[in-house]
């Protein structure tokens, strides 16, 4: 009996760590950036981007870190509020991503260069409902920004595994 077994690994969905950072300008309108780049490609969104695992960066260093690169505005840490972590699963299919949410509470000067990232503009809070989001950020990223963007912390968890049935549940909030 020479049987050969053959073994299969299942497929892993890679992990991704980001940030999300939300600016306000004088006028308190938020700042959105047209995405030329997947994920979100073509979607309006907050500015951000992926931590630099490699290098130990703190999701802090790459709220300012992405800040400063995508927009030239320089920000400190005791600028940023954070609001809150998201760990979505299966987002879009694609993999998983844990998302730092910050709010920024220094005052956006200017309206940044459009540029490789995609096109800068400025809406009012209420304006963003009717823009071309990211589905998820209606039902998940805005209303958590609405709660706690100006104070407090929530932890939150969503699955996207079923189609049109996505899990949203706060783990742990602090009003």
């Amino acid at each position: 009996m020479n049987a050969k077994c053959e073994v299969t690994t299942p497929i892993k969905k890679q992990f991704r760590i980001s940030t999300l950072v939300f600016l306000k300008d004088a006028h308190e309108r938020l700042l959105l950036i047209r995405r030329c780049k997947s994920p979100n490609q073509g979607k309006w969104s907050p500015i951000g981007g992926k931590l630099d695992q490699a290098s130990g960066e703190s999701p802090f260093e790459c709220a300012i870190r992405e800040t400063r690169e995508e927009t030239g505005f320089s920000v400190k840490e005791s600028d940023l509020h954070l609001f809150a972590y998201v760990a979505e699963k299966n987002y879009e299919n694609a993999g998983h991503w844990l998302m730092f949410l910050f709010a920024c509470n220094k005052v956006l000067p200017f309206l940044p260069s459009n540029g490789q990232e995609g096109v800068f503009a400025v809406f009012e809070r209420s304006q963003i409902k009717k823009l071309n989001i990211p589905e998820s950020d209606h039902d998940l990223i805005w209303p958590l920004y609405d709660k706690y963007g100006q104070g407090g912390f929530a932890a939150v968890r969503s699955d996207f595994t079923i189609p049109d049935m996505t899990e949203i549940r706060v783990e742990e909030r602090c009003d």
